[in-house]
């Protein structure tokens, strides 16, 4: 029988074990089709143990697909069922209360065997391009309308893929190999871990997770306790306001810090929406845990015991606990906000720790390209779907400025310009930092970014717009300034919504500005260096240096003097 790890041992195979998954995601991200995945990073990978516990999850990914998928493991394994769970089995689902929240995102759990028996589970979850339906975008008014549901199943039997589900797939989705392609690279990467799983327990002789298991929970359940019980008992009220789609929507929330825990009660949030933007209640609970352990406990390792003492409620059919049908394919719209109506409350419990409110949602949008229709298209010309994925501002922080053009809380990324074009007869005219976009403060707001997209000669598109803080930008903490709002317009002027899908003549081109992260305290506190860099750099305008920071007429015509001499500073 195999010697009991000392404690020292069982830090480095945890270690080992988060190296694993991680292997386990960079393996996706090479194998994937989709650049949303490739580029983007879109995506998570765990390792869990034989009752669907998480016991690590790859630093590459996103919070809300880890902490979502965190719960996903053991519907999978009440679905299947103990006693059809078989050696080469992979499942899948898109389902998105049993899932990630909804059906543009897929994922897999494979079961890993050793010697012959169950030990532990690898999962793994990429948002994909199209699912069939209406496409990815708000307009939908039933789940139903956004595309194909793939139930909790077996995609692979005893390592037979089902060629029947595949036949489905392939027809009701826009780009069949894509999404096939990426169902396999799903797959793939489950086994990586597998396979790195199994030659971590030949190393350290090991004959299943238990051990191991129950040392990673026991430490992150205990570390995040003390975390806890080191705050104040208190409970705070937050709110946010957001664009919502035909309508604003309003976010509520209560924190409440017990001895061992923290509640996060959603209720008095607005009700679902009757389109594509309702966030289910596993999505909403992985960005509001997300929101307070990276608050309180950030250096812990993600995974089940140090998630479960965040804990959250929201009534039923609120905004926050969209229930079945709802229409949920834009559910980061409202999910990636939750973090900050959160800090919003926890502000008042602990001051002085978290940021000013950022972007919050991702600035994506898809274009569905097609042969021009109002004259004769060029034999070239092909229907494509581009999905990209673009940032604001994120807010400044207590002691740093925002990060500019980064997402928070989500952290995926900005898609290349390179990679968006390769992807289809799509032209991204122009792609840079916003000047002036975040707000002031004596820690100032990230910037956003500008962006033009048109279509290569001969085509026409459809964009589907997936854009929020049109109306109600991010808000300065503690005296600081908002960010600047989200705009859309075609180059000729015409208005567009910030979001739904809109048509775009052959021809024309939409312009885009993404919003500014909000600024932290008072920007007359800010000190004059750094706001002469910002201005050197091109950051604030003379104006803006002039207003809001207090430089003089002679400073600032002395910084653009150094500008132009290449001596800024």
């Amino acid at each position: 029988m195999a010697k009991d790890p000392s404690n020292v041992a069982y830090q480095v195979m945890w270690n080992r074990l988060i190296s694993v998954v991680e292997e386990q995601a960079q393996a996706l991200v090479r194998t994937a089709f989709s650049t949303s995945v490739r580029e983007a990073g879109d995506l998570s990978a765990g390792v869990y143990d034989v009752h669907g516990q998480m016991l690590a999850q790859a630093v590459t990914g996103t919070p809300g697909h880890v902490n979502a998928m965190a719960d996903a493991v053991a519907h999978f394994i009440r679905r299947i069922g103990r006693g059809n769970i078989f050696e080469g089995d992979v499942y899948i689902t898109n389902d998105p209360w049993e899932g990630t929240g909804h059906l543009h995102d897929i994922t897999m759990v494979s079961p890993s065997f050793y010697s012959g028996s169950l030990i532990g589970f690898f999962a793994c979850t990429a948002h994909i391009v199209d699912i069939g339906g209406r496409g990815f975008g708000a307009d939908a008014a039933s789940v139903y309308e956004e595309g194909l549901q793939i139930p909790i199943m077996k995609f692979a039997s005893k390592g037979e893929v089902d060629e029947t589900l595949i036949r489905i797939v392939r027809g009701n989705v826009r780009e069949p190999d894509q999404l096939v392609g990426d169902m396999y690279a799903l797959a793939t990467c489950n086994e990586i871990g597998h396979r790195r799983l199994i030659d971590m327990m030949d190393e350290f002789d090991l004959v299943d997770l238990d051990g191991i298991g129950s040392f990673i929970l026991d430490n992150s359940r205990r570390a995040t306790l003390e975390r806890i019980a080191a705050l104040p008992r208190k409970a705070a009220t937050g709110e946010m306001t957001l664009d919502g789609f035909e309508e604003p929507i309003t976010l509520k929330v209560k924190v409440t810090v017990y001895e061992d825990r923290i509640v996060s009660d959603f209720t008095g949030s607005s009700a679902v929406d009757k389109k594509g933007i309702n966030c289910p209640l596993v999505y909403a609970k992985a960005y509001a845990c997300y929101a307070l352990k990276v608050a309180i406990a950030p250096e812990i390792p993600n995974n089940a015991a140090s998630l479960a003492p965040f804990e959250i409620e929201a009534p039923v059919d609120t905004i926050v606990n969209a229930v079945h049908p709802a229409p949920v394919a834009l559910r980061h719209i409202v999910g990636h906000f939750v973090p900050d109506t959160v800090f919003n409350a926890f502000d008042k419990i602990v001051p002085g720790l978290v940021p000013a409110e950022g972007a919050g949602c991702l600035c994506n949008f898809q274009v569905s390209l097609r042969p021009r229709t109002d004259a004769p298209a060029p034999t070239n010309a092909r229907r494509s779907e581009v999905l990209t994925f673009n940032s604001g501002g994120s807010g400044a922080r207590p002691e740093h400025d925002g990060l500019n053009a980064t997402a928070f809380p989500s952290g995926v990324m900005t898609m290349p310009v390179e990679a968006t074009e390769h992807a289809g007869p799509v032209i991204i005219w122009r792609k840079e930092l916003r000047p002036d976009s975040g707000g002031s403060g004596k820690q100032r707001g990230g910037l956003g970014q500008y962006m033009e997209v048109g279509a290569r000669e001969g085509h026409e598109f459809d964009i589907q717009a997936m854009f929020d803080r049109v109306n109600h930008p991010a808000r300065g903490r503690r005296g600081g300034m908002a960010g600047a709002p989200t705009t859309i317009a075609q180059d000729d002027g015409t208005a567009m919504n910030g979001k739904g899908k809109q048509f775009v003549p052959h021809g024309r081109r939409v312009m885009m500005a993404f919003p500014g992260g909000a600024g932290y305290g008072d920007p007359k506190d800010r000190p004059l260096d750094q706001v002469k860099r910002d201005l050197s750099r091109g950051y604030i305008s003379p104006e803006t240096a002039l207003n809001d920071y207090g430089l003089d007429a002679a400073e600032i015509a002395a910084v653009l003097v150094a500008v132009t001499k290449g001596e800024a500073p």
